[in-house]
């Protein structure tokens, strides 16, 4: 290590060669990207200006997830893009200790967030003439709140030991954007045991989640089948939208962490599932099965052409 000097730099391989390909990818990445912020934008909106899904917590829970995606896709997507025109995909060191504290701390609160939204369905669903008073105002606030400190509690317990690590060696990274596993691997020290440590924390965080997302969905869909037959199929559809949104979400983190072959292309497969498809889909699961939404876009819609002057 006295030898070799520290790096300040990092190359991302991305995903191909293949200047075509390059092409391709950043048509779709950049068109990708646009909806995303579009869509997003758009649920924020809605929730924003419309007084009726203003004031429901659930809509009030959606549109912190909607700017937790776009935060998201904007940490990673924008360098994925720029770098298709790049013959060599550089990042910095601190670059790229940004962004990987960036992606947790943006990725383990949006784990607590999905919880948090079920907790709500449960509540609406399950004890209907109290949800006023049990999701309050103070309550939403306070659960958003605990989201952002679960991820950074999150981030900080893996990244305070990642940031004093030494790289005085290989600086290739086979993937997109950076990444704990792929970043510790390349120091000039044994990271063994904070290999366990980072495999331990988000897989504990994922899992405890996850758990706590299937106990509250089950719960739910047992409270309702015994009440009334006809009220399943109704909550079935009600959840549906949040338990695509979790299997999604949830999906590649689970296969990162649990999976027992690492594959580079995998790794590529998930990181772009991860910071593109999730992103672009959770506003359109929510919007477009949504009549509440809908009715919101119609009515923001009327409101706009009937201030505008008549001539």
């Amino acid at each position: 290590m006295k030898n070799n000097p520290m790096l300040n730099e990092f190359i991302l391989l991305g995903l191909t060669n293949s200047w075509e390909l390059e092409i391709f990818f950043f048509v779709i990445f950049f068109l990708a990207y646009a909806l995303i912020m579009v869509g997003n934008s758009l649920i924020i909106l809605m929730v924003t200006f419309d007084s009726h899904l203003h004031s429901t917590p659930m809509y009030f829970l959606l549109a912190n997830l909607s700017f937790l995606d776009m935060t998201l896709s904007t940490v990673t997507v924008p360098k994925m893009i720029t770098d298709f025109f790049r013959e060599k995909k550089t990042i910095s060191l601190w670059g790229c200790m940004a962004q990987m504290f960036l992606v947790h701390l943006l990725g383990g609160s949006e784990m607590s967030l999905l919880v948090v939204m079920a907790i709500d369905q449960y509540v609406a669903i399950c004890k209907p003439l109290h949800y006023t008073t049990i999701m309050n105002r103070r309550i939403l606030l306070g659960s958003v709140f605990l989201s952002w400190v679960v991820g950074f509690v999150h981030t900080m317990s893996q990244m305070a030991f990642v940031i004093s690590l030494p790289f005085c060696g290989p600086n290739v990274i086979d993937d997109v954007f950076c990444d704990l596993p792929l970043v510790m691997s390349l120091a000039c020290t044994d990271t063994y045991i904070l290999d366990l440590l980072v495999i331990a924390d988000s897989g504990l965080l994922s899992l405890i989640c996850f758990i706590l997302l299937l106990v509250s969905y089950t719960v739910i869909l047992l409270t309702v089948h015994r009440r009334s037959s006809g009220g399943l199929s109704k909550a079935m559809s009600t959840l549906s939208a949040h338990i695509t949104v979790v299997t999604l979400f949830f999906g590649p983190i689970i296969l990162i962490y649990a999976w027992p072959v690492s594959s580079y292309a995998l790794d590529k497969f998930l990181s772009v599932f991860f910071a593109v498809i999730t992103p672009l889909l959770n506003p359109i699961i929510y919007s477009l099965r949504n009549q509440e939404m809908k009715a919101a876009m119609i009515r923001l819609r009327s409101r706009h052409l009937s201030s505008r002057p008549v001539l």
